[in-house]
């Protein structure tokens, strides 16, 4: 996508000019160098909506960039060489102690003045973002990668907002050198000397509810969709959308997903029952109420995970949540009745008091557009008239075009290990000999963090000697909560050519196609195979049992295959097969 990462729009950034939020220039920059990939995205996504989007056809919501400043990378550079940084950052250090560094290091003086005064100007949350060089690349987006650190920014003495607002930076330069973004940049070919960290400063969108500051929505929107569903078709994209703030989405947590084609249509769940249990009942919002304990190398130092009743309580139910009648079992838009609330957002998408639902497919059509490529956008929305609509980020999605048949008869024969009808990527892949699997018999949600730390050992190893390898586990890869699945961060797997997501009874979850993790996967053209617990394909467990094994763990299992694997996606039926040669 060579016109979002083009690096004219971050370097026609205006400087900061102590104005904040300057109607006229929402976007600038603070020292020189790069602004990064996510910052340059974001300046080409500004020019262009300023000259693209026909606001006329959207009265009732505002469509902005929120306001932001860039801290470029000749500032990183400095912080990190006056401090004496490199050595440790380069080290194998835990991540604890390079955050713990970090914070004992000094910004640069020639910056010092315009924070200060920024943060004396501002008194509402900001969200301090990575955007490095690296950033939104086609093939390697590193999406999720670095640290975001959101900071209330409300105590009443500019000092304490001042040394808060430096904490934060610090903690996003310090995450450039984590161990998740190590293994990933091992990955992907790239020596950890090659990067070099922007830091943006941005508005939070949302709105104060006593000690809590989120949006009424957050989102993810793609203009593909690798799990099109009843009458949708690839092409006519997909929408992920959540109460309160997208760490929510982006971190693999549960969510409303719909086409946006057919907004009125609910996701396949067998019953209401189903239907609670699968969509959102938590949310995060910006602790703006009693400091929490001290704790600057946090990521989630000051956001709050709160419950449905929270937002009950603040009123911001009424354009996401339907209700359930206990009694006739029957969902009624709104939240006028007394019941349990289900977040489905049919205020929105079936009774279109606002055209949210318009608004997101005219940014898909006019972002893919400039692009010449499928693309992602992030996004928080705010209600109260007049409704904002802050654009968070656009990337670009990689969709292999080469055409694959797989029959029925071939997901089926003999030699199938495993098989979906709901399988991402396109493609055929023959050079796996590594099947790497969580054994079914003890598995248990309680010991998935343990089980990604195992993944992790074996991951390594494959890395280093490059050999990619099948991967097969249980839940929802890459979630933050270990209840949905295996909470690997992508530098944990990345090794992996071809993934499988297998259901159990207990743990039956929709796949995140707006999280980090899922971007990551077809962005680097990973075959994902997800596989219903109540499914017509199983998988050939005993088969796995039987072959040579490379490495015996508690809940893992590594072997080496004599003959490799063929793996086979048809990314316009969603079909997937893996075949092994033996019969």
């Amino acid at each position: 996508m060579k016109k979002f990462s083009d690096s004219s729009a971050g370097d026609a950034l205006s400087p900061f000019n102590r104005e904040f939020f300057d109607p006229q220039r929402p976007i600038s920059r603070m020292g020189g160098g790069s602004v990064g990939g996510k910052a340059q995205g974001l300046a080409f996504i500004h020019r262009f909506l300023a000259s693209e989007l026909n606001s006329s056809h959207f009265p009732q919501i505002a469509v902005n960039i929120p306001h932001l400043t860039v801290l470029c990378t000749d500032v990183f550079d400095a912080f990190m060489q006056r401090n004496g940084l490199y050595e440790i950052a380069y080290s194998d250090a835990p991540d604890e102690r390079i955050a713990h560094a970090f914070q004992k290091g000094h910004l640069p003086a020639e910056v010092i003045g315009d924070l200060r005064r920024l943060i004396a100007q501002v008194r509402t949350p900001l969200a301090i973002r990575s955007s490095s060089m690296l950033e939104d690349a086609m093939y390697e987006p590193f999406a999720g990668i670095y640290g975001t650190k959101m900071i209330p920014n409300n105590q009443s003495d500019t000092d304490t907002r001042f040394r808060k607002l430096v904490e934060a930076i610090k903690f996003v330069y310090a995450s450039t050198y984590f161990k998740a973004a190590k293994d990933y940049l091992r990955a992907t070919g790239h020596r950890i000397e090659e990067e070099k960290m922007a830091v943006i400063i941005q508005e939070v969108v949302g709105r104060r509810h006593g000690d809590r500051f989120y949006p009424e929505i957050s989102g993810v929107a793609r203009s593909f969709n690798y799990y099109p569903a009843g009458r949708a078709r690839p092409e006519q994209g997909v929408v992920n959308l959540a109460l309160g703030l997208g760490k929510t989405i982006v971190d693999g947590g549960i969510s409303w997903v719909y086409s946006p084609a057919y907004p009125k249509v609910n996701p396949p769940y067998g019953s209401v029952g189903e239907l609670l249990k699968q969509t959102q009942i938590e949310f995060w919002a910006v602790n703006m109420g009693k400091p929490p304990a001290y704790d600057p190398i946090r990521e989630t130092e000051y956001l709050l995970k709160l419950h449905l009743e929270d937002a009950e309580e603040d009123n911001t139910l009424r354009y996401v949540a339907s209700t359930l009648d206990a009694q006739s079992g029957r969902i009624a838009i709104g939240t006028g009745p007394p019941g349990a609330r289900i977040l489905t957002f049919a205020p929105l998408l079936v009774l279109n008091e606002l055209p949210l639902n318009e608004l997101i497919k005219s940014l898909l059509a006019l972002c893919q557009n400039a692009a010449g490529a499928p693309v992602e956008i992030e996004f928080a929305i705010t209600l109260k008239p007049p409704a904002r609509f802050g654009f968070l980020q656009v990337r670009p999605m990689v969709v292999s075009q080469e055409e694959v048949e797989i029959s029925a008869e071939e997901m089926r024969g003999a030699n199938v290990l495993a098989a979906s009808e709901k399988a991402l990527g396109n493609g055929i892949y023959e050079s796996i000999r590594d099947v790497v699997y969580v054994r079914p018999g003890g598995f248990e949600s309680r010991f998935t963090p343990r089980i990604a730390q195992e993944l992790e050992q074996i991951n390594k190893k494959l890395v280093a000697e490059k050999r990619p390898y099948l991967l097969i586990g249980f839940g929802r890869w890459g979630s933050s909560d270990p209840w949905l699945g295996i909470p690997v961060e992508w530098g944990q797997v990345a090794g992996a050519k071809a993934i499988v997501e297998a259901m159990l009874e207990n743990m039956n979850v929709e796949l995140s196609q707006g999280s980090h993790f899922f971007h990551n996967l077809s962005s680097f053209k990973v075959s994902y195979f997800s596989v219903p617990h109540s499914g017509g394909y199983p998988i050939r467990w005993e088969w796995l049992e039987q072959q040579e094994s490379a490495a015996e763990m508690e809940f893992v299992r590594h072997v080496c295959l004599p003959s490799p694997l063929t793996v086979k996606v048809d990314g316009r039926s969603g079909r997937g097969v893996i075949l092994v040669l033996e019969t």
